[in-house]
């Protein structure tokens, strides 16, 4: 059975119990014995280690916040974190910008569900600002040129900046006049 254990730490505690049965340290004369020895390497205990381990590798990154919520809360359970440790982890996974703006507010959060909360409406209103400024701020938007010789793409003179003829003449403001 221990032969198709491999990889990783699962192939050095392979192993260091081969080596334990070999020089009589460890006595397994059933496979009860044996499956009994790896729960207690890999059971319960180390379960709330690797959860712990996942939510210290846990980040927003690119994510929206509350994608990163639902996942922080799912590594949560079972990880032994509540209270103040539990905020500070949902805290230092945080993108900095955001982290930064709910510590400085006039009364920051201070349960995890009011950082949660708070984390997800930031995050939110900050994506809708971006958006919008890339469709107005880039080459989404178009402004008329300003002034008697503005040239629009293409060389053309704006309609109303037209020199001859009637119609609303920008640079005089006097209106429409009828020829």
């Amino acid at each position: 059975m221990l032969s198709y254990v491999q990889g990783g730490i699962v192939e050095i505690w392979k192993e260091n119990i081969l080596e334990e049965i070999t020089q009589g340290i460890l006595a397994v004369t059933t496979m009860e014995e044996l499956f009994t020895k790896m729960r207690s390497e890999f059971g319960e205990f180390n379960e709330q280690s690797r959860k712990v381990d996942e939510l210290r590798m846990l980040e927003q990154g690119s994510r929206i916040c509350n994608k990163y919520m639902q996942i922080f809360k799912k590594t949560t359970r079972g990880s032994g974190y509540k209270g103040r440790p539990l905020v500070e982890e949902f805290k230092r996974g945080l993108n900095s910008g955001i982290r930064r703006r709910l510590a400085e507010v006039e009364s920051p959060p201070s349960t995890i569900t009011k950082w949660q909360e708070r984390a997800v409406k930031l995050d939110y209103n900050i994506r809708q600002s971006r958006a919008k400024e890339r469709v107005l701020g880039g080459k989404a938007t178009v402004q008329a040129p300003i002034g008697p010789n503005a040239q629009h793409q293409g060389g053309q003179r704006p309609f109303w900046n037209q020199r001859s003829g009637g119609g609303f003449n920008a640079v005089r403001g006097s209106g429409f006049r009828p020829q």
